[in-house]
């Protein structure tokens, strides 16, 4: 049974072949690459002075153009809120003369209303009241004995019995 059942293995992995001894690295010269991108040396004076005004004042004038922009925002802002502020007292105007002219038309009705009152109240014949009557304290007890005997007559009369 061993014989039937054959592993198969791997073929084993290449190895690096060892590192030389330092003996056989100094007989070698290194060799020196040169770097892909060479630099140009800047040229000195006048040549290198001249981009950095330029950028400068641009930088100078885009800072300026920013203030100037913000400040041109708040300008506006400013004119449209006075525009607005403007409007609303303009509409309070005439909010107030409307509500002046109501009051006064009211004013005028109840004035009116009064004198129609007063006229009403002066034909009102106050007599037939009995006003008077109704003020005196003694008069009002007697016509309020009356009417107690009279509730009792016609209870009386009914046949009413109290429960107690």
């Amino acid at each position: 049974m061993a014989e039937a059942k054959k592993v198969a293995r791997k073929p084993a992995a290449k190895r690096k072949p060892a590192a030389k001894s330092k003996s056989a690295a100094k007989s070698k010269p290194v060799v020196k690459r040169k770097p892909i991108v060479t630099k140009k040396p800047a040229a000195k004076g006048a040549a290198r002075k001249k981009p950095a005004p330029d950028f400068v004042s641009s930088a100078q004038e885009a800072g300026r153009n920013v203030f100037l922009a913000s400040l041109g925002i708040y300008g506006k802002a400013y004119d449209q809120a006075q525009e607005q502020f403007g409007s609303l007292q303009k509409e309070l105007k005439e909010r107030r003369k409307k509500a002046d002219k109501v009051y006064m038309e009211l004013v005028t009705r109840g004035v009116k209303l009064e004198k129609v009152a007063k006229v009403a109240i002066d034909d009102i014949d106050l007599p037939k009241l009995e006003l008077e009557k109704l003020a005196d304290g003694k008069a009002l007890q007697t016509r309020l004995k009356k009417a107690k005997a009279r509730f009792e007559e016609l209870k009386g009369s009914v046949r009413f019995k109290s429960a107690a």
